[in-house]
């Protein structure tokens, strides 16, 4: 238990490892040295896919460990992919094909649910194997899903089911016997199935979409496009306290906007599309009305330009030196003639404009993902360096750009639109409903005159409950039976059963009607205890004015009134922010209004 303990992972985080299947044979050193290149080779040959990815949190990242506690050394890492679970096989398809590709390694990866590829696949998994004997026991190797095997009377190759294999254990036993460890067709399939469409799927994942922002974050996404993810964060999980820096905004002001295109992950689109939110006056971030044709834009930019100012308002500016050229690196001649063997550059001449965009590319994949740096810069902290290195003419030529930018990804923004459409309707819907006077018999619903109302058939009710409190012994089941008896029981017993039950069907009737009157009494008396505590002080009650005595007597409750009066109330205290009733409403598709009773 202390084992099971020790591996317990943070939420939405995956864990990877690459393991040499051979490496009995090499020393310490020999095992470090050829993990390290394997890493440089690794990371050059998979950039192109990961420099057009644009990650949820943290990116895919390979870095070499020393063996401990009885797993040997190997190369590895962790990423958390938060609210966009494709991260997380995205990286799956990449060991497939890491391990594909280098076929002395084989790969293992696990999130906080333990084996995630076995839980894709349950429907079709052997008996034997579950939570508590799958340990270190699954692999993806040579770009299939492998499984050491259980010992059984038809095969002699495995370990016991109750044995936790040791890594090298496992590793040894793959590699002599792959053919025996090849998980089945139907668990491969389904494992398959799931990271399919890679990697033409990347492009699809994205969204390219018009936003008018400040210049100098345009400046900083054309240089880093992936720092439009964390910008987002701090948007989407911004507190009272975040927001206090965007009453001026001092680094990015609004008055140098200009309209740009700007690539989301769809996830992170959706997160900023669909957050309601009303920049403080005094931000100097001004919107246009809904109807004009940049509304969208507009918006768009105004959160995203909040979630920067967000994330350089937490760190210091950073020291004015600059940094070491990548070119000083031993590492980066290696790592450039992996790319040029991998064809990144797609035979660019060198010098031209796409060859000196791919090297910057690459420049900046080098620096996060190869070189291993003591200090790692925050994200508001790599967005105040590049803002030292911009260009202060990249203003004008910003400007110059938009009446040449392609056009936005419409098809899955409309259908976005048109989801926040039906939003609307379903706010004048609520707006209706909270403008309605209620009557003593509670609150009207708006119904529109298109609309028809609920149909209720009184008999079908009333058939209801007297089958549920047993009004009409006809009526009741075989399941209401007892059916517990063993399977021997004597013909004796079983009629004397069936006459017993025969003698208690006259009286049904009766006693259905005695459970009636006694569930009304007890809940009489319920409602008579309740009236003594502070329960009933949380609700409203409808007042009858025709009778002076509806003061002391049992009031009905007005259900409508109070649960909208309850939400109303959560809503307010959220203060404009995410919380538990805005997400509740936006899940049914209600979008409320901002606040403006200052009450």
């Amino acid at each position: 238990s202390e084992k099971k303990l020790s591996r317990v992972m943070q939420e939405d985080v995956v864990q990877y490892k690459l393991f040499l299947i051979q490496s009995e044979c090499l020393s310490s050193q020999q095992t470090q040295n050829r993990l390290t290149h394997l890493t440089e080779e690794i990371l050059a040959k998979v950039a192109p896919l990961l420099m057009q990815y644009i990650w949820q949190h943290q990116p895919f990242n390979l870095k070499y460990h020393p063996e401990k506690c009885g797993v040997p050394a190997h190369i590895g890492g962790s990423t958390q992919f938060g609210d966009n679970v494709e991260d997380e096989w995205f990286i799956v398809y990449l060991l497939q094909q890491i391990t594909k590709d280098f076929p002395e390694l084989a790969a293992r990866v696990e999130d906080n649910d333990g084996e995630f590829l076995l839980i894709e696949a349950a429907d079709y998994l052997p008996k034997w194997l579950n939570p508590d004997t799958s340990e270190n026991r699954v692999f993806i190797y040579q770009g299939e899903l492998h499984i050491i095997p259980s010992l059984s009377k038809s095969s002699s190759v495995g370990f016991p089911k109750d044995v936790v294999p040791g890594v090298e254990q496992a590793l040894a036993l793959l590699s002599t016997n792959t053919e025996a460890c090849l998980a089945s067709p139907k668990i491969r399939t389904a494992v398959r199935k799931r990271i399919a469409g890679y990697p033409e799927k990347i492009k699809a994942g994205l969204h390219h979409a018009h936003c008018y922002i400040p210049a100098g974050i345009a400046s900083v996404l054309a240089q880093r496009p992936d720092l439009v993810a964390p910008a987002v964060s701090a948007f989407y999980l911004r507190d009272p306290v975040d927001l206090q820096a965007c009453r001026r905004f001092k680094t990015f002001p609004p008055d140098t906007r200009v309209l740009t295109m700007v690539t989301f992950s769809r996830c992170l689109y959706a997160q900023l599309q669909q957050q309601q939110f009303t920049p403080d006056r005094r931000s100097g971030f001004t919107l246009p009305p809904r109807s004009h044709p940049q509304y969208r834009a507009h918006e768009l930019g105004m959160k995203l330009a909040h979630g920067f100012e967000i994330l350089c308002s937490k760190c210091r500016t950073p020291s004015s030196e600059p940094d070491a050229p990548v070119s000083c690196n031993p590492q980066w001649k290696g790592f450039m003639a992996s790319l040029k063997k991998n064809n990144y550059f797609r035979g660019e001449l060198e010098g031209s404009a796409r060859h000196k965009q791919l090297t910057r590319s690459a420049e900046n994949f080098f620096k996060q993902s190869v070189v291993s740096t003591s200090s790692v810069l925050t994200p508001g902290e790599e967005i105040l360096r590049l803002l030292q290195d911009c260009d202060t003419l990249a203003v004008e030529e910003l400007k110059k750009q938009e009446s040449q930018l392609p056009q936005e990804d419409s098809e899955w923004s409309r259908n976005m639109a048109k989801e926040g459409e039906d939003s609307e309707e379903e706010e004048v819907g609520m707006k209706s409903f909270l403008n309605t006077m209620s009557s003593h018999e509670g609150a009207e619903l708006p119904w529109s005159s298109s609309a028809q109302p609920f149909n209720v058939d009184p008999e079908s009710i009333s058939s209801a409950l007297d089958k549920l409190l047993g009004g009409k012994a006809e009526e009741l089941d075989s399941d209401d039976l007892d059916d517990d008896d063993d399977d021997d029981e004597d013909d004796d017993e079983v009629d004397d059963k069936v006459k017993e039950e025969d003698d208690s069907s006259g009286n049904a009737e009766t006693d259905g009607t005695q459970t009636l009157d006694s569930l009304k009494s007890y809940m009489d008396q319920m409602d008579e205890e309740l009236m003594n505590t502070n329960i009933g002080q949380s609700f409203s009650q409808t007042v009858n004015s025709e009778n002076d005595h509806a003061v002391a007597a049992i009031q009905p409750l007005d259900v409508d009134f109070n649960l909208v009066s309850n939400l109303m109330e959560s809503l307010s205290c959220q203060a404009g922010l995410a919380g538990p009733a805005s997400n509740l409403l936006q899940s049914l598709g209600v979008h409320l209004p901002p606040n403006s009773d200052p009450a």
